[in-house]
């Protein structure tokens, strides 16, 4: 009988083999993974989300494109979401000075290959970081921007569809969902 042997990588591993790398890996209980990379509809909709929050937040926070690592220090998750925004100073992982840990406010912009993992257990994941009072969720598919906000007794969620206004109280925070989507053509499915 031949088993399998699962590698196990420790931090310093991770962060060796990522300044290599030549793609973004997200690290989680010692192991990693290549983050997917994005379509032509993922990086204008990233964009978009990136200037539409700049400008609403333009010298109360500070808003920053996939590049910034996030890691989680509940749960070891260290990866890079779409839009992070940090309203207030950045503090810095133990284990990573590269790495913020007080993320405000996160935006993931979904595809077909990422959406049940980003809306399930990388969310989860997200909830346990103490500062983080929303997480926006951009479709890929149709015009719906999903909020997920702390609330007292846990987290709310909230849909937005063409015609609203995406509005995110803990950081008075709103936008159209239309001027999200203006000129963009979504993918199929």
């Amino acid at each position: 009988m031949t088993t399998a042997r699962r590698v196990h990588y420790s931090y310093e591993e991770y962060l060796s083999i990522l300044e290599m790398s030549e793609v973004k890996l997200e690290y989680c209980d010692g192991e990693m993974y290549a983050m997917a990379g994005g379509t032509p509809v993922h990086a204008d909709l990233a964009a978009v989300a990136i200037r539409l929050l700049s400008n609403a937040l333009l010298g109360r926070c500070r808003v920053s494109t996939s590049d910034l690592k996030v890691h989680v220090e509940a749960t070891g998750l260290s990866t890079f979401p779409d839009v992070s925004v940090v309203c207030g100073e950045r503090e810095f992982a133990r284990i990573d000075r590269n790495a913020i840990t007080n993320p405000t406010l996160l935006v993931e912009v979904t595809s077909k290959s990422t959406e049940d993992y980003d809306r399930g257990e990388k969310l989860n994941n997200y909830k346990q970081l103490p500062s983080l009072q929303a997480v926006l969720f951009v479709s890929h598919r149709r015009k719906q921007v999903t909020l997920i906000s702390r609330a007292d007794a846990g987290w709310d969620t909230s849909e937005y569809r063409s015609g609203e206004r995406v509005q995110v109280p803990a950081l008075n925070l709103q936008f159209s969902v239309d001027e999200l989507y203006a000129g963009i053509t979504l993918d199929e499915a």
